[in-house]
C-alpha cells in the first residue's frame, strides 16, 4: 500500500512524535512555573495573554501542543523570551547569567516597592527569592502563601518593617526577619531613606515535617 512506512521511516516518525512530546512536557512545566513566579491564576494569565483559560490549563497538563502564536502570546504576558519558553533541555549550563534587563519586576500597588525575581524558575514551586527595592513610605501587601510557608527578609540598606497578624517588627541593614507568610503580611519602608533587601520564600513543599 502507498501509505505503508518503511522501517527507517517509522523510526523517524517515532523520533518526531517523541520530540513533540518532550517539547510539550517541558513547555507545560515552564508555563506553570513562570505563572506561579508571578503569582498569577489561570484566569489572570488568560486575561493578560488573550489565550483561553482552558487552553492554558491543557498546556500545563501537557494535553495539547499549542501553536507558535499561542506560545508567543503567553511569553509576552509572562515577560520572557519565546526561546526560553521553548527550551527543552534538562541539562542546564553550570553557570547561567541573567541580565538586569531580563529580570522580571513586580511592583506594589502604590508603585513604591519593586521585587526583582532573581530566583531560579525551576525552584519556584518550593523556593523563591527576590531583590527588594523600596522608596520611603512604600508598602507591599501580600496575600497568604500556602500553609506552612516561611519568608526571610535580609535588609541590606535602610529600614524595613514587617507586619504579620498584628505583630510588627523592624530590621535595619545587616538584620534579618523571618516570619510565617501563610497569612496576610505587609512589608513597609520606614524612615526617609530608600531600603533594599533580599527576600527568600520557602514554600511548604520545602519545609520538612
Amino acid at each position: 500500500m502507498d501509505n505503508q512506512l518503511t522501517t527507517p521511516e517509522r523510526g523517524r516518525q517515532r523520533e518526531i512524535l517523541n520530540g513533540a512530546q518532550v517539547l510539550s512536557g517541558q513547555l507545560g512545566k515552564t508555563i506553570q512555573r513562570l505563572r506561579k513566579a508571578y503569582n498569577l491564576s489561570l484566569s489572570e494569565l488568560a486575561e493578560q495573554s488573550g489565550v483561553a483559560k482552558s487552553i492554558i490549563s491543557q498546556i500545563e497538563r501537557n494535553e495539547t501542543n499549542p501553536t507558535l502564536a499561542t506560545i508567543w502570546r503567553l511569553s509576552q504576558a509572562l515577560d520572557v523570551s519565546i526561546e526560553r519558553v521553548l527550551a527543552t533541555s534538562d541539562e542546564e549550563p553550570f553557570i547561567e547569567k541573567t541580565s538586569r534587563a531580563d529580570t522580571p519586576i513586580l511592583v506594589s500597588d502604590d508603585g513604591k516597592v519593586r521585587l526583582g525575581i532573581v530566583g531560579w524558575i525551576k525552584t519556584v514551586e518550593w523556593l523563591q527569592w527576590y531583590e527588594v527595592s523600596a522608596d520611603p513610605g512604600g508598602q507591599l501587601d501580600s496575600d497568604p502563601h500556602q500553609r506552612g510557608s516561611v519568608e526571610s527578609l535580609t535588609v541590606t540598606a535602610g529600614t524595613l518593617e514587617v507586619e504579620v497578624a498584628g505583630t510588627t517588627q523592624r530590621a535595619r541593614a545587616g538584620e534579618t526577619l523571618r516570619y510565617r507568610c501563610d497569612r496576610p503580611h505587609t512589608v513597609r519602608c520606614i524612615g526617609s531613606e530608600p531600603a533594599k533587601a533580599i527576600m527568600v520564600v520557602i514554600m511548604k513543599a520545602a519545609v520538612m515535617e
